[in-house]
């Protein structure tokens, strides 16, 4: 009999990025196949896929005759990350973990994680690379797997206040600028390769796949805001970056275009760029499309949001330029605006007097319990 998870099924439809989506959750699409292959040798390693990857996995709806049943059972939803990685649970402490396969062409991903978790740059307090838990080699998988702790995206929940903010740019900023000074550039550094520390926010956990939910599946995921946990940011995804040292002469390379499409440099992908400006444009565009073009109040950021979103390249300010440019805005920022809440551009005039109400409130109950404006951690 045919093995109905034969890898020529991968060899046909895979290694497509992106979410992969179906109609029918009882159906396991090419990605999740994969991982049903290997869930006992992962499970010998020490990880734990979800019920719907056990091999004799059933849907735990079928034959119930309410459709409706099944929007309540857990293994119902897929996964929803792109192709080749999957949430786990480690069984030594249960804690929640990412499983990425590296493919044969994203192997620089794993020599990265390896600059930045040896030393002196592991030790950088600068340094804001996610640390994998380690690397995993199956047997008949050529491929190496990387365990990562689960993290938020840096949007969610949304930002409340600009002492929440404020922190995070802090973060990228000089994460950024650590990586410029080590000779490597990111060239994908948007709001999307950025993540938070989870546990902080969320000390009972979340549900992978649908993140507003308890693991349990059982309701809302409780969780603290940035000002109360102080999350710490990191930055993923090394699968374009590229390390230039010096000594190899100027850095000039082909432009490979990222998630933001507006750079400048895209525009011409058969002429080489240094590409320490480009991730000097991503942030400054990120701040424009995701806070100062979103919310009131962000006006301090703009001249260097302008600076940083240059057409020229080369007029662009150094990632340490950027960072002492915005230290002294931060350092001029008072407690009053620090905890002033992001007003959002479309917010209705309504909404806007309850939730001032309601933000007026928690302020107070912040500065009694003695939390500072800034959220850093």
């Amino acid at each position: 009999m045919d093995d109905p998870y034969a890898d020529s099924d991968d060899q046909q439809e895979g290694f497509t990025e992106g979410r992969l989506r179906r109609a029918e959750p009882s159906r396991l699409d090419v990605g999740e196949r994969w991982w049903v292959r290997r869930y006992v040798a992962l499970e010998q390693a020490g990880y734990i896929l979800r019920p719907r990857y056990h091999p004799n996995w059933k849907p735990s709806w079928s034959g119930k005759w309410n459709w409706r049943v099944r929007t309540f059972c857990e293994d119902s939803l897929p996964n929803q990350w792109r192709w080749g990685v999957i949430d786990a649970t480690r069984k030594s402490d249960g804690a929640q973990v990412v499983l990425k396969k590296i493919h044969f062409y994203d192997e620089r991903e794993i020599e990265m994680y390896k600059f930045f978790t040896s030393e002196p740059v592991a030790s950088d307090p600068r340094n804001h690379s996610l640390v994998p838990y380690e690397t995993l080699y199956l047997p008949g998988v050529p491929e190496p797997i990387l365990v990562m702790p689960l993290m938020r995206p840096v949007y969610s929940p949304p930002f409340q206040t600009f002492g929440e903010v404020v922190p995070f740019l802090s973060q990228i900023f000089e994460g950024i600028q650590l990586m410029h000074e080590c000779h490597i550039a990111h060239r994908d550094c948007t709001l999307y390769n950025f993540v938070m520390d989870a546990p902080s926010m969320y000390p009972n956990g979340f549900h992978a796949m649908k993140i507003n939910l308890n693991q349990d599946w059982t309701g809302e995921a409780r969780h603290l805001t940035r000002t109360e946990a102080r999350p710490r940011y990191y930055l993923i995804d090394y699968g374009i970056s590229v390390r230039l040292p010096p000594e190899d002469g100027p850095p000039l390379i082909l432009p490979v275009p990222g998630g933001d499409k507006s750079v400048p440099e895209f525009r011409h992908l058969d002429v080489p760029s240094n590409p320490f400006p480009i991730d000097v444009f991503y942030l400054g565009s990120m701040i424009r499309q995701y806070f100062s073009s979103k919310y009131h109040g962000f006006g301090f950021l703009e001249a260097l949001v302008d600076d940083m979103t240059q057409e020229d390249p080369s007029k662009r300010p150094t990632m340490g330029e950027v960072v002492s440019r915005f230290t002294a805005i931060r350092s001029a920022l008072g407690s009053r605006k620090l905890r002033g809440r992001l007003v959002g551009r479309r917010e209705f005039i309504l909404f806007r007097f309850i939730r001032d109400i309601s933000h007026s409130y928690r302020t107070a109950v912040y500065m009694l319990r003695g939390l500072p404006a800034m959220a850093d951690p």
